[in-house]
Formats: C-alpha cells, sequence, structure tokens
C-alpha cells in the first residue's frame, strides 16, 4: 500500500474527477489519497487503477481548481474506511458517512472498510422469516422475505419517494426481543425529497432508522461510495449486534448515472446504453451484501428502489437488476392515473422465495393459497376487460361481469389504501372479502377446507 510520509506534487493529467500521477510507488487499487489544490483546500480520493509507474485517483470533491502542476497527492496506505456504531441509529448523514443533522460525529464502533467482506455461500442461511411493511400488495402478495433482495421498479413521476418513506416508517417484525432497524440510502435525491424523507421519518417517530443522503449537487463520484458506506453500518449491525436490518436504497438508476459518468472519463469502451460492462457484477457487489449468516441471529434485507428511464424494464438497470434479485415489485402508470396508491401491478411482480415464508406456523394457512387465487383472478380480469372493450360489457357473461366487479374491487380496496398500515390480517381478511365476490366454484386454487372456513360468498 501507500507511503504515507511522501507527497506527490504535479500531475500528468485532469480527465473530470479524475486525476492521473506518474512515477509513483506502492499503491493499491482502492487505496485512499488526500488530494491538495493550490488553494490549501483537501480532498479525498480513491484509486480506480494502478500500473507499475502510474495510478488512476477518482477526486469525490471533483477536480475543479486543481493545477496539474501545483496540486499535491498524499496516499494514505488503507481503503476507504467509516466508523460505524448503534449511535448512528436516528441520525442523519452525507453521503461520505458525515453528519447532517447537527449532532457529533460518532465516536464509539468500530472502523471498517466500506467494501466489506464476501459472505461465504457455504456461510449463508436460507431465509424463511418475513419483514412486514404495512404495504397489502406487498405483504399479502409478494412478501418480502428477511435476506432477501427484492427491487422496487417505478418511474419518473410516479409516487415510489412517498413509499419508500412509508415502508421505512410502518416496516416491523413480529418476533419479540428481536432488534429491528432500518437503513435509508437516498443516492442523488433533490433537496426538497431530502427535506421529505427527514420530516416523515421524524414525524413518524421513526428512531431506528438511519439515513444517509447523496444530494443532487454534491459530487457525482460520492454517489458510488454512499450505498457501500450504509451497507457497512448495515453488516455491522446485522453480524455483530444481531439486528434485522431493511436497507432501502433508492435511487439506484442515480448511482448507475454514475457509474456510467466515471466509466466515461477513463475512456472505457460502453457497453449497453453507454454502461460500463461490468456494471453487472458492479450492481452485485451491492445487492449480495445482504443475507442471513449461519450462526448469527441477525439479517440484511434490501429494497433498492430505481426508475426505468422511459418505464423500460428492459433497460440495462432495472435488467441486470432483476438478474441479480430475487423478485421485483413494479409501480404501474395506468393504476396512478386512476387514482390508486400505492399503484403496484402485482401481476408483473415477483417474490420468488415467499413460499418458504408464509403459510401456517408463519404467516397464516391460508395465506398461499389465498395469494395464489388473487393472482390468477386477476389476471383473468385483464383478458376481460380487454373483451369487454371489443364486444361491450353488456355481451359478456354473467362470470366475466363477476370478474370485473372482482377486478374493481381488488384495485380499490385491496392494493389503494393510502397512509394506511395495515396488519397481515388485515390485508388477508380484505383479500377474502373481494375474492368472495367470485362464485366458491370459480376459486380453483384453494382447497375446500379453507373455502369453508374464509369464503364469504
Amino acid at each position: 500500500m501507500g507511503i504515507s510520509g511522501i507527497i506527490y506534487k504535479g500531475l500528468s493529467e485532469i480527465t473530470g474527477p479524475l486525476i492521473v500521477l506518474e512515477d509513483v510507488k506502492d499503491v493499491g487499487y482502492g487505496e485512499l489519497a488526500e488530494v491538495v489544490g493550490p488553494d490549501g483546500r483537501t480532498r479525498r480520493g480513491i484509486v480506480l487503477e494502478v500500473g507499475e509507474r502510474f495510478a488512476v485517483v477518482q477526486v469525490f470533491q471533483g477536480t475543479s481548481g486543481l493545477s496539474a502542476s501545483e496540486t499535491r497527492v498524499r496516499f494514505l496506505g488503507r481503503p476507504l474506511q467509516v466508523r460505524v456504531s448503534e449511535e448512528m441509529l436516528g441520525r442523519t448523514f452525507n453521503g461520505v458517512g458525515e453528519p447532517m443533522d447537527g449532532g457529533p460525529q460518532p465516536l464509539s464502533g468500530e472502523v471498517r472498510d466500506i467494501h466489506g467482506s464476501a459472505i461465504n455461500p457455504a456461510s449463508r442461511d436460507y431465509p424463511y422469516d418475513w419483514v412486514q411493511t404495512g404495504i397489502s400488495a406487498v405483504d399479502g402478495l409478494n412478501t418480502l422475505v428477511r435476506g432477501q433482495k427484492l427491487p422496487l421498479f417505478s418511474g419518473s413521476g410516479l409516487p415510489h419517494n412517498r413509499l419508500a418513506a412509508q415502508i421505512v416508517r410502518q416496516a416491523r417484525i413480529s418476533e419479540e426481543g428481536e432488534e429491528f432497524a432500518v437503513v435509508f440510502v437516498g443516492i442523488g435525491v433533490k433537496h426538497d425529497d431530502a427535506r421529505f424523507f427527514v420530516e416523515s421519518f421524524e414525524r413518524g417517530g421513526a428512531t431506528q432508522v438511519a439515513t444517509f443522503l447523496n444530494l443532487a449537487d454534491d459530487p457525482p463520484e460520492e454517489r458510488i461510495v454512499t450505498p457501500r458506506i450504509a451497507l457497512t453500518l448495515a453488516e455491522y449491525l446485522a453480524f455483530e449486534r444481531d439486528f434485522h436490518v431493511l436497507v432501502v436504497m433508492l435511487d439506484m438508476t442515480n448511482y448507475c448515472e454514475a457509474l456510467r459518468e466515471r466509466a466515461s472519463s477513463r475512456g472505457e469502451v460502453p457497453s449497453r446504453k453507454g454502461y460500463p460492462g461490468y456494471l453487472y457484477s458492479d450492481l452485485a457487489s451491492l445487492y449480495e451484501r445482504c443475507g442471513r449468516v449461519k450462526g448469527r441471529r441477525g439479517s440484511i434485507t434490501q429494497l433498492p428502489i430505481l426508475t426505468m428511464p422511459n418505464d423500460d424494464i428492459t433497460h440495462p438497470v432495472p435488467d441486470l437488476t432483476g438478474y441479480i434479485t430475487e423478485g421485483q415489485i413494479v409501480l404501474d402508470r395506468g393504476l396512478h392515473a386512476k387514482g390508486i396508491y400505492p399503484p403496484i401491478n402485482v401481476l408483473p411482480s415477483l417474490s420468488r422465495i415467499m413460499k418458504d415464508a408464509i403459510g401456517e406456523g408463519r404467516t397464516r394457512e391460508d395465506h398461499p393459497y389465498l395469494a395464489s387465487q388473487l393472482y390468477a383472478a386477476y389476471s383473468r380480469v385483464g383478458r376481460v376487460r380487454a373483451l369487454a372493450t371489443i364486444v361491450g360489457e353488456e355481451e359478456l357473461t354473467a362470470l366475466d361481469r363477476r370478474y370485473l366487479e372482482f377486478g374493481e374491487a381488488f384495485e380499490d380496496r385491496f392494493i389503494n389504501q393510502g397512509e394506511e398500515d395495515r396488519s397481515l390480517e388485515e390485508t388477508l381478511e380484505i383479500g377474502w372479502e373481494v375474492v368472495s365476490l367470485l362464485p366458491r366454484s370459480a376459486l380453483y386454487r384453494v382447497p375446500s377446507e379453507i373455502l369453508d372456513r374464509y369464503y364469504r360468498g
């Protein structure tokens, strides 16, 4: 690693947020550097590339005002680190982990590398328990499992900020005696959105929330380290302090844009849509920092939120995210236009491992059957609505008209809930109320003994 006593003066190149030094020795990839410009201001940087006699450093605060001849660089011989502790819960920090709430810098805790350490796949424990969000379309049909990574796909103008804040306020686990915390990460968020999040958490009494905010006018280079700092705190809370931690990261598209900007500055050959070819592995380095570890009580659950450019789910960011994660929750512009909140379209949404976390002994015995039946019935609603636009509703069969009635009730009463915080019992009861608008013979995915107990028709 770097030799802290050596100060290198002069740069061979300045390109965007990057500086290049020649004739350097013993510098390592990922090493932290201090960059001092002609004005005496000290900036932090990180080594992105090293060769036999050169090093490429990304400067977090940007390179404006730096001079190729007068800039001095000192390598610190260590990677970027952050001090983490339970004191950070209830606090607000900027994108590099410095307090924004006027409080002191945490003094206790451990100093850790922000890149964490990979979890041995053989040490991973399969997730079985669930996290309650208070959102019926999630808890009932796309259950969030502890240790899972379940992204939320949104679009410009959709209420993903409001939904993220609501989930942070409402999220909890059912077991008594277990510690639960939320780490919220805002990446490239606007000032008014940042104020909304902070005020929403304070108003909701969310004391077990650590908030990290990289603002839109902060240097884009900081967006690459913000989620890593937050995940470092999550790992400490989960695997050292036995917390069950929910990490909400918004907006991952801004993170990927920062990666693309850095790759362009380095002159890398672009891949799809100009993003670097390593976008998949870079996203995986974040998303895979969650799960459960054998022998540890804690867990890390991730809810990354991203906006799809032009609502294109095949765009590289949602596309690669979907490959890495275990499902997705999709916000729908058509439901939003109807005034339904949250506008979650359950048909393209999926939680791949919810089947192991629901049912008798975990949620309720009827939960998996009701969820399956609601999916099946609502998928038929789409076909019936398409038919009605062609032949007219009056030409539909009596059963098809019942499906139309069910579809309206499902959207208005089950999906649409506003700011209401629903328990799982309330979610399932509403589910039975709307599915009972259909004749019993149409509920072919539910065993008869379950229907005898819960069917309302």
